[in-house]
């Protein structure tokens, strides 16, 4: 067809004389002018890709090292204001560069890229125009704990290895005073996290100001060398450590923590609504569409979500009459709540449940995937320091180059909100076949360009997790009433996320009407569900991901057995899910119906 197109503007070319450049063309030199054209597009389109991955790579060293480029190991970002100034006006020339590009002369492949790199671009854009860059805390893995967990995201094997980790710990100071700078713009203009957040906020802070450097969790290379360091170079290494850590590192904590004490929190907002801030309600509707890639209002994701905890507590009510509680929810769930037997008397019993969860599912992945990634994956317990005010759990991702494994985090902390009968549900959405399964497939993905194998849209990545729970009962995991009550608790949580976090940032709801709405609904310990709540009032908008991407997954699903009948392959379907990576719904959907469209022809 596209030959045929081809020579109906070569004849009409021919037969107009003012187009003299074509007089004595052939057919078959226009063919390959067209076609040179078109290379030339691609080869143009890969050089932005390109000159963009090399210009992440060295404005973000950190990121640079999680990719297995070392060049930059003994280097932190550049975090202050002019270095993110700096990022917007070169977003803003990569994209000019991509409105050079006649998109419809790509092929297929790279007009996805294309797509998927302009709305990248785009979202970074419209995010530092609406001050994003002045909220650098959300709650959730925030700079100054990430950076205390330097030590298990860099290589340390050699000499040069540790060297280039003590000059990344003597460089905190600027990393760090360039968050308090757009802090204190965030102050100045009113854009700031609400001060209800931060109630124990700070012991997550005062948890590196030590006294003494070895009890800082960044010494803890320099208690375990590799053997490959001799014991002089050892004692040099560890006298350095200590005087970076005591002269540098721990100060700039304790600079940190006396300016959100004395500073910030002081001049955080009373109101828990992004809305309420100055040009919030603006940034809440970038928030819900940024977060679910869709073209969506606060008012249909609540609506959705109320439909969603109707149907969910349906089918809760069946296991509550199935245990013998008749129709009695509250009972039921308070019988969940305080019964020994759904409860881990340690924290060792919990990490080995969990262990054993993961181990059984290992060996039924194949059943559900034909593409299964190559990196493991490691269960660890969520850090001390972090454990009172963080998630159940959480999932980092190894290192691209393999070099380190996925790791699921286990919250230990409380353990009487931890209850047993979650536990598979919880498993499957951080490790397999949730985040671990898909994170790693996509960075192993070949012939793709390199920013497509770290991309990220959140409503895919949770979307994928959250119907990687319900997998489990495909393969039989949930093998009693309570463990797939657990299913259903967790989904409703999603649910409920989508209700009450609109409910707080659009329609004005208390913290306490949302804790209220969450307890009525669900069995979730009274703790998880206070921690959560903060959790959306401090991280507006991405808590909508989870549900709408798993809404999406299902709908697809559904849509491709019914039109494929005997021909539906789960394996294969899961295939076409997962192996172009995190994309938008939009995009998801458009690789589904071609899935499907291909395999009615076969």
């Amino acid at each position: 067809m596209q030959k045929f197109l081809l020579l109906f503007i070569f004849i009409i070319i021919q037969s107009n004389p003012g187009l003299r450049d074509f007089d004595k063309m052939s057919f078959r030199d226009f063919v390959d002018c067209k076609c040179s054209h078109s290379h030339l597009t691609q080869d143009s389109l890969q050089q932005i890709f390109e000159d963009h991955w090399e210009y992440s790579l060295q404005t973000n060293p950190l990121f640079a090292t999680s990719q297995g480029n070392h060049r930059f190991n003994d280097q932190l970002p550049d975090t202050g204001l002019d270095a993110v100034e700096n990022q917007y006006q070169k977003n803003t020339e990569y994209l000019s560069r991509l409105d050079e590009i006649s998109r419809d002369s790509l092929p297929d492949e790279d007009r996805l890229n294309y797509d998927i790199f302009r709305i990248q671009l785009e979202n970074s854009i419209r995010s530092f125009e609406l001050n994003a860059h002045l909220l650098p805390l959300n709650g959730w893995w925030d700079y100054h704990a990430t950076f205390a967990d330097l030590h298990n995201r860099v290589p340390l094997n050699n000499v040069v290895d540790y060297e280039n980790y003590l000059a990344r710990l003597a460089a905190f100071p600027d990393y760090n005073n360039g968050y308090i700078e757009r802090m204190k713009t965030g102050i100045e203009i009113g854009f700031v996290r609400p001060r209800i957040v931060f109630e124990d906020y700070l012991a997550s802070v005062r948890a590196h100001i030590v006294e003494y450097a070895a009890d800082s969790r960044l010494f803890e290379p320099f208690e375990r060398f590799p053997s490959s360091i001799d014991h002089d170079q050892r004692n040099i290494l560890t006298e350095q450590a200590v005087r970076v850590l005591t002269e540098i590192v721990i100060p700039e904590f304790r600079k940190l923590h006396d300016f959100l004490r004395d500073e910030y929190i002081p001049a955080a907002s009373e109101a828990i609504g992004i809305t309420e801030v100055p040009g919030g309600r603006e940034y809440y509707q970038y928030l819900v569409e940024y977060y679910t890639t869709m073209e969506i209002t606060a008012e249909e994701i609540h609506q959705a979500g109320l439909d969603e905890v109707s149907r969910i507590r349906s089918e809760m009510m069946k296991i509550v009459e199935e245990t013998g509680f008749g129709d009695d929810f509250d009972t039921f769930v308070e019988f969940l709540r305080t019964d020994p037997q759904f409860y881990a008397e340690s924290p060792e019993e919990l990490m080995k449940e969990t262990a054993f969860v993961l181990k059984k599912m290992d060996g039924k992945l194949p059943v559900l995937f034909k593409t299964l990634p190559r990196l493991p994956y490691g269960i660890m317990e969520v850090p001390n320091y972090l454990a009172p005010r963080t998630a159940t759990a959480y999932y980092s991702r190894g290192a691209a180059d393999g070099t380190r494994a996925g790791f699921y985090a286990v919250n230990t902390y409380d353990l009487p909100s931890r209850p047993l009968y979650e536990v598979v549900a919880l498993s499957l959405h951080e490790a397999v076949p949730g985040h671990h399964l898909q994170i790693a497939l996509q960075q192993e993905l070949e012939n793709f360009p390199k920013f497509r194998t770290v991309t990220g849209f959140t409503a895919y990545t949770e979307g994928w997790a959250l119907y990687s729970e319900r997998l489990g009962l495909e393969v039989g995991m949930y093998d009693d009433p309570y463990s797939n009550f657990g299913r259903l608790s967790y989904e409703m949580w999603r649910a409920l996320r989508l209700v009450v976090d609109t409910g707080m940032h659009a329609f004005g709801w208390s913290r306490d009407e949302a804790i209220d709405f969450m307890a009525v609904n669900s069995a979730l310990s009274l703790h998880n569900i206070r921690s959560e709540v903060n959790r959306y009032i401090f991280w507006p908008g991405q808590a909508l991901a989870y549900k709408m991407g798993e809404i999406k997954i299902r709908e697809l699903r559904n849509h491709a057995e019914k039109q494929l009948g005997e021909k539906f392959d789960l394996r294969e379907f899961h295939d076409v899910v997962l192996l172009s990576g995190s994309v938008p719904l939009n995009v998801l959907e458009k690789n589904v119906r071609s899935y499907i469209e291909e395999m009615s022809k076969s």
